[in-house]
């Protein structure tokens, strides 16, 4: 490194595709207070390789940045954030290239063998990396390559305790965007604290792996007043706001609204254990809607309480407090609830196997959406370091062997390694009953999404305002060519968030974005959406749009078909 040398512009990207964690908006909100020019690509869509390449050599060209951070904060986009690095050293060797996230921590020595990672930051990453961007020679809680090859690490130490994380808030969110499409594209994320201080047998972002690979020893609450500024800074820019279990009382959450409106935003909350009535009342005074997921670790009530005695599951509820709290919730019509939890735990037999599909029903009984899927390999969780000690196996364990395994993956494929059980016996009987769990809850789901429709169904509009933006600006001046920059986008958003974006003078031919409805697709679309500005039978609307758009029938009922299914019509 050379000493005092300041490295900025910087550019922050994730490692996965869609949009990236709602850590490298803190990250560049803090680098911009620290007088480091920051930009982040929040969204990406890049599929190959080469579309990687391409992105990468149009973003640099761009910002010019003399740092590039890739968040690799989830394990499953480890293959992509070293095709992204290897991909920037090729582009640009001057470009110092650092790697954070919880997954980088863990694997902090097996990423800095690749001689394309310069820096991996260990823990959260404002202040080592705004450090790096002074120049600092010792930046705290990172590992550097140096000119011999060998990573060097400094000890480890937490840098953000309750005491000193002034500093760490949302801003400048009208100067880190590089496109309209990125600004948009951020789902209102809100972090109340950081840490957890549960030893979950399958999580590795558990409080023993929290302690060892950021230093952090206990988790905490930020404080009031910086989140209360998180709230003030995006809710003039995001329809909802989305929480984690972090800081789940109505005390602390009504603080940090205050002074804020949030009568027209959704909200997304993910908690284990049991909300308080008290929490439940204030979410549903304070937005229009609210989706509550609440993690109950696994549907056998017998499986859960033994694996809590063990001190290997966090505090979650019993079936009857469970069921008393979705009784209280459906006093709130405008709240929703998903009960949560995870198949193939240890510890299961077939009488509680069958309490687990009895508890299913239950929940889809009363209306409630259930989230399941069988449990997964996380590197650093106990049941993947020790499956042994549960009878069970893993289909991945290493960092080679979870890199393999993703590299391996077909495009469009999101499998992640599994684990099972030894006996193949109860493996056949646990999948068995996750596969009814899983087309129960579908059905069930599907069902909650449909919308029968005839002739007479009146539906009308019910997607956000309009907004219209320039290519240009809608995609950023790194993606729209410059003939087209200047032609007009529409962009309208579902009652469930899902974005339209309709540029009908932009033809395919002459460029094509797969983010975009373009020519006259984009026409016909927007055609549909105005039919039914105001509450309008769907005969009329197909009447409609046979004379203004030269649909026929068939045609103009798939239109509007679509457009129900994306939550931009809906029942008048």
């Amino acid at each position: 490194m050379s000493g005092g040398r300041a490295l900025s512009p910087v550019l922050l990207v994730g490692a996965g595709t869609g949009e990236a964690t709602c850590g490298i908006l803190y990250l560049a909100s803090y680098l911009r207070r620290g007088g480091i020019e920051a930009f982040v690509r929040l969204w990406d869509g890049d599929e190959s390789a080469g579309e990687v390449t391409d992105s990468f050599e149009r973003l640099i060209a761009r910002v010019r940045p003399k740092l590039i951070g890739i968040s690799l904060k989830w394990f499953h986009h480890v293959d992509r954030a070293l095709l992204i690095a290897r991909t920037i050293r090729k582009i640009d060797p001057s470009i110092r290239i650092v790697v954070g996230g919880n997954s980088a921590s863990y694997w902090w020595k097996e990423l800095s063998a690749f001689d394309f990672i310069d820096h991996v930051i260990l823990g959260d990453g404002e202040a080592p990396l705004l450090a790096l961007c002074n120049g600092d020679e010792a930046p705290p809680n990172c590992v550097t390559r140096h000119p011999d090859g060998r990573p060097r690490r400094l000890p480890l130490a937490y840098v953000q305790r309750s005491t000193n994380t002034q500093d760490v808030y949302y801003s400048h969110f009208k100067d880190i965007f590089l496109s309209q499409r990125d600004a948009h594209s951020f789902s209102g994320w809100v972090a109340p604290g950081k840490g957890c201080g549960e030893n979950c047998l399958y999580c590795g972002g558990a409080r023993g792996n929290q302690k060892a690979d950021f230093g952090r020893a206990k988790p905490f609450l930020r404080s009031e007043e910086n989140v209360r500024r998180d709230h003030q800074e995006i809710a003039g820019r995001t329809w909802q706001m989305r929480y984690d279990f972090a800081g789940s009382t109505a005390e602390f959450l009504g603080s940090t609204w205050a002074g804020v409106d949030l009568s027209r935003h959704c909200c997304t909350y993910f908690l284990w254990g049991v909300p308080r009535v008290e929490l439940v009342a204030a979410l549903a005074a304070t937005f229009q809607r609210i989706y509550m997921v609440i993690d109950i670790g696994c549907f056998s009530e017998q499986q859960r309480l033994e694996q809590m005695s063990k001190g290997l599951l966090k505090p979650c509820a019993r079936d009857r407090e469970l069921l008393e709290v979705i009784e209280s919730v459906r006093r709130h019509p405008n709240v929703d609830i998903e009960i949560s939890g995870i198949g193939g735990l240890p510890f299961t037999n077939r009488e509680r196997l069958a309490e687990e599909l009895r508890l299913v029903e239950q929940v889809i009984g009363l209306d409630c959406v259930v989230g399941y899927q069988r449990l997964e390999a996380q590197p650093g969780a106990l049941v993947t370091e020790h499956p042994a000690r549960f009878d069970m196996v893993t289909e991945a364990k290493t960092f080679a062997e979870f890199l393999g395994y993703f590299e391996r993956r077909e495009p469009g494929d999101v499998s992640v390694p599994m684990i099972r059980f030894k006996d193949a016996e109860l493996e056949a009987a646990v999948q068995r009953n996750s596969d009814r769990v899983d087309a129960l809850a579908w059905k069930h789901r599907d069902a909650r999404k449909r919308v029968d429709l005839n002739g007479r169904t009146r539906l009308k509009n019910t997607a956000s305002v309009a907004e219209r933006f320039t290519l240009g600006d809608w995609l950023g001046s790194h993606r729209a060519p410059v003939k087209l920059s200047k032609e007009p986008v529409t962009v309208l958003r579902s009652v469930d968030g899902i974005t339209l974006s309709c540029a009908p003078s932009v033809s395919p031919r002459r460029f094509n974005d797969p983010t975009l409805t373009q020519g006259e697709d984009g026409a016909i679309l927007l055609a549909a959406l105005d039919a039914f500005k105001q509450p309008t039978s769907v005969s009329n609307a197909v009447t409609h749009l046979g004379s203004k758009a030269r649909l026929d029938p068939q045609s103009a009922r798939e239109v509007i078909d679509h457009l129900v299914d994306g939550r931009f019509l809906q029942p008048a």
